[in-house]
C-alpha cells in the first residue's frame, strides 16, 4: 500500500468520514507526542517565566506560533505569570475601594473618565534613545505583520487621542483614567510587571496654575484614606533648570532627554557610575561637576543664587509654591534639583511623591509636556499630568497600619425552609431586586445554622425566611441581623 505523505489532501478528495477516519488512524499510528500522557509537574512562577523568557524568542517579543492542539492530560502551574496578580473577591474589594477614591477625587475636581486599549501600536512608546522605558516594552508582532505593545503606561495613549479629537474638543481638556500597565522590569517591593495606574491631565493650560491643581487633587486623595504630610511629601523641580545648565556649557539640545534619564538614576546607581554615563553622553568634566552640584540644591533661594534671578525656571517654581500656600498644601512639598523624572517627554515643571521613612519607590509622579503631541505628528498643545500607580499606595497603606477591610455587603440573605418553595423564594428575590435591593438567594436546601453562617459572612443586613404555614398566608418571616429582631410581613409590603 502507498504511504501517505500528504494526510491533509483526504479532506479534499474522499468525504468527511473516510478522511476522519484516516487521521485518527494517523494519529495512533505515528508517534507524534511521547509519552501519549505528560503530566508536567508545577513549578515556581520565578523558575518557569524565567525558562519561558530566556528560551523563547527573548525580549523582542516575536509572536510565538499557537501550541498544536495536544491529546494530553496536562497539570499547569496554577499561579499567575510573573509579577503579575490574580484579584480573588477579598482583593477586588480592596481594588475597588481604592479606584473608587480615585474616580471620586478626580470627579470632584472636575476631571472626566476617559480609557485607551491596553493593546497599540508600538511606535507610540518608542521615543527617544536611553529611555528605560524602552527595553521594558511587552511587544511583538501581531498576524497582520504590525508591531504592537502592551501599554507600559497611558500619556501616549491620551496624547493619541487628543490628536486624533483635534478641534472637535474644547479646551482645557481635564481628563482622568484609570488603567492597566505592562512593563518588563526587575521586580521590587511596590513594583509589578503589571500594575494599575490613575492618571489626571490637562491639555491646554500652558500656567502653573494647571501643575498646583493637580498636586492639589493627589493631596485631597492622600487625606482621604488616612496619609498626612508626616507620611508622603512631593518633590518638585523644573527640567529647565536642567536646560540652563546644559546651556550655559553649550550641550546640544539633542542630548537633553538623554542627560534627563541618567540624572534619573541619582539615589539607584553610585554617583561614580552617573559621572561616568554623564562624560560618556558628550558632558565635559567641569559640566559634570557643575551639573551635580546644581542637582544637590535644596532650596529655591541656593537655586537662585547658582542660576540668577532671570532663569525662567525659577519664575514657575516660586509661583508653584506660592499656589501651594493658598491651597494648603505648603508643607507637603518641597523643592529638590535633582527631580528630572524619566521619560523623555517632559519640559517643565516635574513633581515626584515619596514615603518621608524612604522604604518605599516613588508613589506617584508627573509633570509638564507641552512638546509631546508633536512627536507624534500633531500641533503642540501646553500639557500636564501625572500618574499613580495602584502598588505603592497599597505597600504604604500596610507599612501605616491604614489598610481597610473591605467587607462584602448584601441586604438580604433568602431561603427557603422547604425545597417545594424555592420557587417562591427565587419570586422574593426577584421582587426585592426589582426594588434595588441587594438579594443572595439560597439556592440548595441547607440547615438554619448554614444559613446564619453565610449571613454573617457576607454581612447581610436580614435574613428573610420562606416557610410553608407563612407563604399560605402570602407571608415571609423576616429577622433583622443587627438587632436580632423578628417579625412575619406580607411579601407585598417587603420594602
Amino acid at each position: 500500500m502507498r504511504a501517505i505523505t500528504n494526510p491533509s489532501s483526504l479532506i479534499h478528495h474522499h468525504p468527511p468520514s473516510v478522511a476522519c477516519a484516516v487521521l485518527r488512524s494517523l494519529r495512533h499510528r505515528l508517534p507524534l507526542f511521547a509519552p501519549s500522557f505528560v503530566k508536567v509537574k508545577a513549578q515556581s512562577t520565578s523558575t518557569s517565566y524565567a525558562e519561558l523568557d530566556d528560551t523563547r524568542a527573548g525580549r523582542s517579543g516575536s509572536l510565538a506560533s499557537p501550541p498544536s492542539q495536544l491529546d494530553v492530560t496536562q497539570k499547569i502551574d496554577v499561579n499567575p505569570p510573573k509579577g503579575t496578580r490574580d484579584f480573588p473577591p477579598e482583593e477586588m474589594r480592596l481594588r475597588n475601594w481604592l479606584f473608587q477614591n480615585f474616580r471620586e477625587v478626580s470627579q470632584l475636581y472636575g476631571f472626566e473618565e476617559v480609557d485607551f486599549p491596553v493593546l497599540e501600536s508600538e511606535a507610540l512608546f518608542i521615543r527617544k534613545a536611553g529611555e528605560e522605558i524602552r527595553d521594558q516594552l511587552y511587544c511583538f508582532e501581531d498576524r497582520g505583520n504590525r508591531r504592537v505593545a502592551l501599554r507600559p503606561e497611558l500619556t501616549p495613549s491620551l496624547a493619541r487621542l487628543v490628536i486624533q479629537k483635534g478641534k472637535s474638543v474644547a479646551l482645557p481638556l481635564k481628563w482622568f483614567a484609570i488603567g492597566q500597565c505592562w512593563r518588563y522590569e526587575r521586580m521590587t517591593r511596590g513594583r509589578r510587571r503589571e500594575h494599575y495606574q490613575w492618571n489626571m491631565d490637562i491639555i491646554g493650560v500652558p500656567n502653573v496654575t494647571a501643575e498646583a491643581e493637580l498636586i492639589s487633587s493627589i493631596v485631597t486623595f492622600f487625606k482621604r484614606i488616612g496619609i498626612t504630610a508626616s507620611d508622603v511629601g512631593f518633590k518638585v523641580s523644573s527640567r529647565k533648570v536642567l536646560q540652563e545648565v546644559l546651556r550655559r556649557y553649550s550641550i546640544p539640545e539633542n542630548l537633553f532627554g538623554r542627560v534627563c534619564v541618567i540624572i534619573d538614576k541619582l539615589e539607584k546607581i553610585p554617583i561614580e557610575d552617573i559621572k561616568k554615563e554623564l562624560r560618556n553622553a558628550e558632558l565635559s568634566e567641569e559640566a559634570v561637576e557643575e551639573l551635580l552640584q546644581i542637582l544637590s540644591v535644596k532650596s529655591l533661594t541656593k537655586l537662585e543664587e547658582k542660576l540668577g534671578a532671570s532663569v525662567e525656571a525659577l519664575a514657575d517654581l516660586k509661583q508653584l509654591f506660592l499656589l501651594a500656600e493658598k491651597y494648603g498644601y505648603s508643607e507637603w512639598i518641597q523643592f529638590d534639583a535633582s527631580i528630572v523624572r524619566g521619560l523623555a517627554y517632559y519640559t517643565g515643571i516635574v513633581f515626584e511623591g515619596f514615603d518621608r521613612e524612604g522604604k518605599l519607590r516613588a508613589i506617584c509622579g508627573g509633570g509638564r509636556y507641552d512638546r509631546l503631541l508633536s512627536t507624534f505628528g500633531g500641533d503642540d498643545i501646553p500639557a500636564c499630568g501625572f500618574g499613580f500607580g495602584d502598588a505603592v499606595i497599597i505597600e504604604l497603606l500596610k507599612e501605616r497600619g491604614l489598610l481597610p477591610e473591605v467587607s462584602p455587603q448584601v441586604e438580604n440573605i433568602v431561603c427557603s425552609l422547604d425545597q417545594d418553595l424555592q420557587g417562591a423564594a427565587s419570586l422574593v428575590a426577584a421582587r426585592l431586586r426589582d426594588k434595588g435591593q441587594s438579594v443572595d438567594l439560597v439556592l440548595e436546601s441547607k440547615p438554619l445554622k448554614w444559613v446564619f453562617k453565610r449571613a454573617a459572612k457576607i454581612n447581610a443586613q436580614r435574613l428573610i425566611l420562606v416557610g410553608m404555614s407563612e407563604w399560605q398566608k402570602g407571608m415571609v418571616g423576616v429577622k433583622i441581623l443587627s438587632s436580632g429582631e423578628q417579625y412575619e410581613i406580607k411579601v407585598d409590603d417587603l420594602e
